[in-house]
């Protein structure tokens, strides 16, 4: 197809919607297929009826929780829309689509609030080279002016905004916009296509200096345009349009639309500009490398459903493919597709082929993953946007309420995973847990339900337990004796030991200066067995770490003695000598880096003193500007809810990771209080 400005788009497209939380994006989707006919109706998020958040967890919270994808026509051009969830807790969701979209609409409120988390998104497609637009939503409920807006809204933005769009207002409020590339005025009419108009002489001034703004930032990257404007010669409207799409398409600019997603304006307005100006399926592939032979596909999303099994939601990039194809991904498996279809929302229509640029859902691939590119041809394809994982933040420890389920619990968390891999599972050794890992409270109580609505199985959490280790501060040596007669063979091992204190991070050691042959050699390493038997729990009941233990002389009996013996007596001659070696708790420290807008960073160091950190520095975050990272040494203990404050105190968008750093001792009341819990759980 060539649309009027010459711009050469082939196959269907495939539009992202981003924005931050309760920007209005599903409302906008709803909005989107009611003006092209693939609904009704226009459904609203308060009266649950919307194509997205159509899954019982999205409507229990009036917010998305996972992709929502859906199908319309608009002039002849086929369109897919997916719907990302605006929550910094479901932010995962968003990488995979990245890879197989055409261009981005990120929908954002006319709050300066915002603007920290509309960074965060804007850095996301920016690095990528994602072609994007701005819609300023609710613009009817806007209290600032469209000019304040993008000087609040530019800095989060590492490209010029250029809006595209001034409103008309009456009585202070809105009741339509003028086109500033088609100098043309519009009212906006309710659920309806805005109304052209003659153009108001009220607005005229406004209109001429933000026509010419948005010229002048056009020329930044064309010089035949910089001479028109320099010369007073009016640009022919080809001549900006085509700068608009190709500008676009280079990422050089943001185009800013306006509209109320809720009352259905400027809708039009916004899907003739993806018509005229988002790039097609042929830009798309090449700026992802995508090349070859035969059908090459991107797996952006993975479902299961109840009733058709397995799902991914995969873009074609080249090619065509028809149902029961086969198909061979990232681990070289072939698999054969159970399926096509297109979705609305949760509703899937079947279809019998797709081709490039269509977004599709296949059927049963088992052993395809989100963030796979798969291929028709034989041998492993080329992978060629692997997914980037964000780090968990939040964690539960987590077990099934009812036994009988806790075999059906791992593989319920499996099929969890592959919808969402931002989800981990630790089964954490030292503290005998299974650990739920997420990005949030919000993440991990939506999973929680999922887990329940979907596989019946209903979980129990409680806070994760800490690691604690133990140690010693003094040495003590140790006669460690086994004897037992019953008859038959006895049993005799007996043993002298030195027990030491070693400087922390040094681990366990064993050695032995037996002289003279008083213990066998073929004993000491049941001797050393035995010591580590007993250092899984000291004498506070929390395994021992930098301590030196030495076999210095023992005895034996020729007939009595025997390995389990000596591992006997290793055992006693630790729990007699380590309570008197001074025994000490240890507390893991992490190394944390907490990510946090500047104006935050403030804040962020009081957190940290409030959880008892050790504030290391700051610094401003590489390639953030207005950004700075924060770095401290904090108490495991200290970072099981930080994520919430921080979130808290940053508008949504701080941030941190985290690394075992090393053991601290732990004393004095929080000691005490920390053997006390221990103890009481024992019990």
């Amino acid at each position: 197809m060539t649309h009027k400005n010459g711009n050469e788009v082939g196959g269907p497209r495939c539009i992202a919607l981003m924005g931050p939380f309760l920007s209005g994006k599903t409302t906008l989707l709803e909005s989107i297929l009611a003006r092209t006919g693939a609904i009704s109706r226009q459904g609203s998020i308060a009266e649950g009826n919307t194509v997205g958040d159509g899954s019982p967890e999205a409507r229990a919270h009036n917010m998305s929780v996972e992709l929502n994808v859906a199908h319309c026509e608009f002039l002849g051009d086929q369109y897919t829309f997916i719907d990302c969830p605006g929550s910094i807790e479901f932010s995962q969701e968003q990488n995979a689509v990245l890879a197989g979209i055409d261009a981005a609409v990120v929908v954002i409120e006319p709050d300066e609030k915002k603007a920290p988390a509309l960074q965060v998104i804007l850095k996301n497609l920016q690095s990528r080279a994602i072609p994007h637009f701005l819609f300023i939503n609710k613009i009817d409920k806007a209290e600032s002016r469209v000019a304040e807006m993008l000087e609040f809204f530019q800095p989060a933005s590492e490209k010029p905004l250029v809006l595209r769009q001034i409103p008309i207002r009456e009585n202070e409020i809105v009741t339509g916009f003028v086109d500033l590339a088609l100098e043309r005025a519009y009212v906006y009419r309710e659920h309806a296509p805005s109304e052209v108009v003659d153009l108001p002489k009220a607005v005229d001034e406004r209109r001429l200096e933000a026509r010419f703004e948005m010229l002048e930032k056009l020329a930044d990257f064309d010089d035949e345009l910089m001479e028109q404007l320099l010369e007073d010669v009016e640009p022919p409207r080809d001549a900006v349009f085509s700068d608009l799409a190709r500008e676009l398409a280079q990422g050089e600019i943001i185009p800013v639309l306006l509209g109320s997603a809720e009352n259905g304006n400027g809708i039009l307005r916004l899907l003739k500009a993806l018509r005229h100006e988002a790039p097609g399926i042929a830009a798309t592939a090449a700026r992802l490398g995508a090349g070859g032979e035969g059908a090459l596909l991107q797996v952006m999303k993975t479902f299961h459903t109840t009733h058709g099994g397995k799902l991914s939601v995969a873009r074609v990039l080249s090619g065509e493919i028809k149902d029961g194809v086969t198909l061979s991904g990232a681990e070289g498996k072939d698999e054969r597709v159970a399926g096509i279809f297109r979705l609305m929302g949760q509703e899937p229509a079947k279809t019998d082929r797709a081709a490039a640029g269509d977004t599709v859902a296949l059927g049963r691939l088992e052993s395809v993953s989100t963030g796979q590119t798969l291929s028709d041809q034989k041998g492993t394809p080329e992978q060629i946007a692997p997914l980037d994982m964000i780090a968990p933040v939040y964690g539960l420890a987590v077990s099934s309420k009812d036994r009988k389920d806790e075999v059906k619990l791992s593989g319920a968390f499996a099929k969890i995973r592959e919808e969402d891999p931002s989800i981990v599972i630790e089964h954490n050794q030292d503290t005998n847990e299974m650990v739920l890992w997420g990005q949030g409270e919000m993440h991990l109580r939506v999973t929680l339900e999922r887990l329940q609505g979907k596989y019946g199985i209903e979980a129990q959490t409680k806070p994760r337990r800490v690691p604690y280790k133990e140690s010693i501060r003094k040495s003590v040596t140790q006669r460690g004796r086994h004897k037992k007669q019953s008859g038959g063979h006895g049993q005799f091992g007996d043993i002298v030991v030195d027990i030491k204190p070693l400087p922390r991070g040094s681990g366990f050691q064993f050695a032995e200066t037996i002289s003279g042959g008083v213990v066998p050699k073929q004993y000491f390493s049941a001797v050393e067995t035995g010591i580590r038997d007993y250092l899984a729990s000291g004498p506070l009941g929390f395994p021992v770490v930098d301590v030196s233990v030495t076999l210095v002389d023992g005895s034996y009996h020729s007939v009595d003695s025997s390995e389990q013996a000596f591992r006997t007596a290793g055992r006693i001659a630790m729990s007699e000598g380590m309570p008197n070696c001074a025994p000490v708790l240890l507390e893991p420290v992490l190394a944390v880096e907490i990510s946090v807008p500047s104006d935050a960073t403030a804040k962020a160091n009081q957190i940290v003193s409030g959880r008892r950190g050790q504030l290391l520095g700051f610094d401003a975050r590489p390639g953030w500007p207005g950004w700075d990272v924060v770095k401290a040494h904090m108490p495991e203990s200290e970072i099981q809810n930080l994520i919430i404050e921080l979130r808290s105190a940053t508008a949504g968008v701080g941030t941190f990771s985290f690394t075992f750093d090393h053991l601290a001792e732990l004393t004095g009341r929080l000691a005490e209080q920390v053997l006390e819990e221990s103890k009481a759980e024992a019990a």
